[in-house]
């Protein structure tokens, strides 16, 4: 159960100890404040991994409620997850998410030790268009040098608007209308970023150093190929990846975002695992 936003205090890892899931408001330096929700338990004196998670939506819609079910599986894999609610196109295009992302990154590096204990190990997590920007945040975190990242989570997520893979040829048919089309296209706003590669981190010509990379994607995913295609590209640039099909991962990315629904529900024990050895093998970000 969620309550109002309010700024982030002393009490806020009290509260996600005892299984709420608050809302919060994050001051970010020369933006207006961004809603979160946090998610997980911290015993005291325990150190947890610390997830910045992006939703769902084709960049256009959703919010926090639609963050909802992947927050819940990396909480319940022990980590303790900020789900963001950051700005969606056409009123707010590339690359205003993702700088807003990037800051509230930033943020989140401060409050580590209060949110995840001393030392504790940043992720960034998204599904879907979320995880465009999750891509692209931890591309920003390397071109910037801060903060140090221990990993990324990618489920189904939407890299590349000119991929044209099977599995999305497969999942659209003769569909006249393509959300996922639509929402690159009010995301990207004009053609020319197109080729930039925070827009566009599956078409980036440069992925080395950036950090190592959990891909999560279902056998019938429209985003499947473009998936597996970005982990493959990442393995080749040194970069160490997990990458998975799940067989029983229907209906991905929808899942994953309805409010209504379980996430992955013939899936979840699965997916959790992923989550649990993916942060259990994190190596000391540098």
């Amino acid at each position: 159960m969620s309550t109002r936003p309010s700024p982030l205090s002393a009490d806020v890892p009290a509260a996600v100890a005892r299984g709420a899931e608050p809302d919060i408001s994050i001051d970010l330096p020369g933006r207006e404040p961004v809603k979160a929700r946090l998610y997980g338990e911290r015993a005291r004196g325990a150190t947890v991994p610390l997830v910045l998670h992006f939703h769902g939506g084709t960049f256009v819609c959703g919010g926090l409620d639609n963050g909802r079910n992947v927050a819940r599986l990396l909480a319940g894999a022990g980590a303790v997850v900020v789900s963001l609610d950051y700005p969606k196109a056409p009123k707010a295009p590339f690359p205003e998410p993702i700088e807003v992302g990037y800051a509230a990154l930033e943020w989140l590096y401060k409050q580590r030790s209060k949110l995840g204990g001393k030392g504790a190990d940043l992720f960034l997590a998204g599904e879907e268009a979320g995880g465009n920007l999750a891509a692209a945040v931890a591309m920003i975190a390397r071109d910037r040098g801060h903060p140090p990242l221990a990993g990324q989570i990618l489920l189904s997520p939407m890299l590349d608007p000119c991929a044209g893979t099977a599995s999305l040829r497969q999942a659209t048919g003769d569909a006249i209308q393509c959300r996922w089309a639509s929402g690159w296209r009010e995301f990207l706003n004009r053609p020319v970023n197109a080729t930039h590669p925070y827009a566009v981190p599956g078409g980036s010509l440069r992925l080395a150093e950036v950090a190592r990379t959990l891909v999560l994607v279902g056998k019938d995913d429209p985003m499947r190929d473009e998936g597996l295609a970005f982990a493959q590209r990442l393995q080749d640039a040194g970069i160490p990846v997990t990458s998975s099909v799940l067989p029983g991962a229907s209906n991905w990315p929808a899942a994953l975002y309805e409010p209504e629904g379980s996430g992955c529900a013939e899936c979840e024990a699965v997916v959790q695992k992923h989550f649990r050895d993916f942060f259990s093998a994190a190596p000391p970000p540098h």
